[in-house]
């Protein structure tokens, strides 16, 4: 069992809010401790306080009275709460290496409200060690209820967006596990382009050759043996798969409509200043009415070597 928390980042906006009823759920149901962080954005006399004493943070004393006694009546192990002062959009992605899932809002109280996606956001997903999920604003879209929130679909299902041309073990395994935790369908979106192009170096050119038919046979029979071991272990899981010839990240901003979470391999794209998230990452980390979990590859290709060994 992972003993390490759910941490969820807070800063007192609705976002922030909407991100801890989130990671509450999420806490209860992998019987986790939940850690609440409040990051001071700027290192002052009171953050720094604040940081060494524990006390005297307004953002987590205030959650402390909301909170006070739910950490029992939610089924969860107990509530952490730490205070922290520096840089949001450093110490909020190092905090993926101490968390089993990073939880944050899509937007929080400093930079520009019309953005669809903070910085804080775009560092973790792009950076942060283990899996993180985003929690959007109600106003990308969907059906609101009474309280100006988006309502749940009446049938739980979990999306995840996968290559069906690469082995993706982490986004895939994470997206099972939450489908099994949450009872839920699990939806597998993949998206190709045809006619495929050929790369300029000639002996790839015959990795192109064929029909639209025999390559979206070829990305099927790959794409079932990728999920085949994960189906295994969990049989439990109804899965339906849909292959298109047609935008991934389309699709998943589409499919998150009707979704509880949306699941996609982080994809680093490595350009010369910096790493960013790929394309598919970056699309529906902005569009999609649902929360979105963004899984790292690195720490993907450790695990599965762990359960090797």
């Amino acid at each position: 069992m992972d003993t390490l928390p759910v941490i969820v980042a807070v800063d007192g906006s609705p976002d922030s809010e909407r991100a801890l009823r989130w990671a509450i759920e999420a806490a209860r149901l992998r019987s986790a401790p939940l850690q609440v962080v409040h990051v001071w954005p700027y290192v002052t006399t009171e953050g720094r306080a604040a940081a060494e004493s524990g006390i005297g943070d307004p953002v987590l004393d205030e959650l402390r009275k909301t909170l006070n006694g739910q950490a029992d009546s939610a089924g969860l192990p107990g509530i952490e709460y730490r205070s922290l002062s520096g840089l949001t959009d450093t110490l909020l992605p190092a905090l993926g290496a101490e968390a089993q899932l990073l939880v944050l809002g899509s937007r929080g109280r400093g930079g520009f409200a019309s953005l669809l996606l903070g910085s804080n956001g775009m560092a973790c997903a792009a950076h942060a060690a283990g899996p993180v999920v985003v929690v959007p604003r109600p106003d990308r879209g969907g059906e609101l209820g009474p309280d100006g929130e988006v309502v749940r679909p009446a049938e739980r299902q979990i999306t995840l967006g996968v290559d069906a041309s690469s082995d993706e073990p982490g986004a895939i395994g994470f997206a099972f596990a939450e489908a099994s935790r949450r009872g839920a369908r699990l939806k597998v979106v993949s998206g190709y382009s045809w006619p495929m192009l050929a790369p300029p170096a000639f002996e790839y050119v015959a990795a192109y050759e064929g029909t639209q038919q025999e390559y979206e046979n070829a990305l099927v029979k790959q794409l079932t043996e990728t999920l085949a071991p994960h189906r295994e272990r969990h049989p439990e899981v109804a899965v339906t798969v849909e292959l298109r010839d047609a935008d991934a990240a389309g699709q998943l901003v589409e499919a998150s409509k009707a979704s509880d979470l949306v699941v996609v391999a982080r994809h680093r794209r490595r350009l010369p200043v910096g790493r960013r998230l790929g394309s598919v990452a970056h699309a529906v980390l902005l569009h999609a009415v649902c929360p979105v979990a963004v899984v790292p590859e690195e720490r993907d290709r450790r695990a599965e070597q762990a359960g090797r060994e």
